[in-house]
């Protein structure tokens, strides 16, 4: 039976990305963005309260996709998939539409007068911090297929050698050991890290959902404790707002270690919350779900374009020129979806399915 909450998560944390990534325009510790405008501490804030849980929870689901998939395909069927749906994408969205990303960038950032062309060779020449907020080469918003990608592949033999060696491998673990496996993400976040995102910290959550989120009597624990977690999850994140942003101080280690607690608590929140509420399959969690690849690899390029345009008319207005350009980035990306789905070419290279295949 179809864990319909699953696909649900998906596309409710993917659309959240262009209210979170439009944010980043206004990060207060100075991180490279693809538009800058200063610092706000409000705004900021956004990025601060998503960030613990957003993308580990993509990575969990992946998990839980990748045990449900390994029961109906091969290994070699899997990984053939995982070619077409993301290394494919990958590819075309580096070469495609990080291009015209970075080209803004450097206009907006660094006033670059040369043409899109002539910016081509910039691109694709010169590697500095991989932001692409210099308008050098990034693989911008496709890291996160990358990852996917290496850690599928890295999954397979991990599986098969788990299989030959535990094969009545059995995950009745004590839920109390359940709230504890969130303990090596600090150590881990900082190994094989990659412009502050690290490959080892994904991997783990990718596996804690394939061994553990993918079992249900796990997901009907964290269903009937879901509000204790999501009291838990969102205290953390608050305070890690406070602490971050707001109190003037640099707590660095509680910092690190509340933002954790955030993220672990949120996942098991999350997961029993979805359960709970999301599991259905209606006609806006279809639509949304046939799109929300697509969404993930589009909704970038719009928004840095409208926040871009939007400057020189809005710049007085620091509440519009959040705002304005959101939406429009809503409505572009969901129309580019909807033309992208039925162009059958199109969907290949965004692994996705055309819209009249079940």
């Amino acid at each position: 039976m179809r864990k319909y909450y699953i696909d649900n998560l998906r596309w409710i944390i993917i659309i959240l990305l262009i209210p979170y990534h439009a944010a980043m325009a206004w990060n207060i510790w100075g991180e490279p963005n693809y538009i800058y405008f200063g610092s706000n501490k409000l705004i900021s804030s956004i990025v601060v309260f998503l960030s613990p849980y957003a993308m580990p929870l993509l990575f969990l689901i992946a998990g839980i996709s990748t045990k449900y998939s390994l029961q109906k395909r091969t290994y070699k069927q899997y990984i053939m998939e995982r070619f077409r749906k993301l290394l494919i994408p990958f590819i075309s969205g580096t070469l495609l539409i990080m291009p015209l990303m970075a080209y803004i960038a450097k206009k907006f950032n660094y006033g670059y007068k040369g043409s899109l062309l002539q910016h081509y060779y910039i691109f694709f020449t010169r590697v500095t911090d991989l932001t692409g907020a210099d308008g050098c080469f990034s693989i911008g918003q496709f890291w996160f297929i990358l990852y996917l990608f290496i850690i599928s592949l890295i999954s397979v033999p991990v599986i098969m050698l788990q299989k030959k060696i535990m094969p009545a491998f059995k995950k009745k673990i004590p839920f109390c050991l359940i709230c504890c496996l969130g303990l090596p993400l600090p150590v881990l976040s900082c190994l094989l890290t990659i412009g502050g995102k690290s490959l080892a910290e994904y991997t783990y959550i990718f596996f804690l959902g394939y061994y553990i989120f993918s079992d249900t009597s796990v997901t009907n624990k964290a269903e009937k404790h879901k509000y204790f977690f999501l009291f838990t999850g969102l205290t953390a994140t608050l305070l890690d707002v406070y602490m971050f942003i707001w109190s003037g101080v640099q707590y660095r280690l509680p910092v690190t270690i509340i933002k954790f607690i955030s993220c672990h608590s949120m996942l098991i929140a999350l997961a029993g919350t979805g359960k709970r509420y999301l599991n259905f399959n209606n006609m806006l969690a279809r639509y949304m779900s046939q799109r929300s690849f697509a969404f993930y690899s589009f909704h970038f390029i719009w928004l840095v374009l409208f926040q871009y345009l939007m400057f020189g008319i809005l710049r007085n207005n620091i509440l519009l020129l959040y705002i304005v350009p959101v939406f429009l980035a809503y409505a572009a990306t969901f129309l580019c979806c909807g033309i992208c789905i039925r162009i059958p070419f199109l969907c290949y290279l965004m692994g996705i399915k055309p819209l009249c295949k079940k």
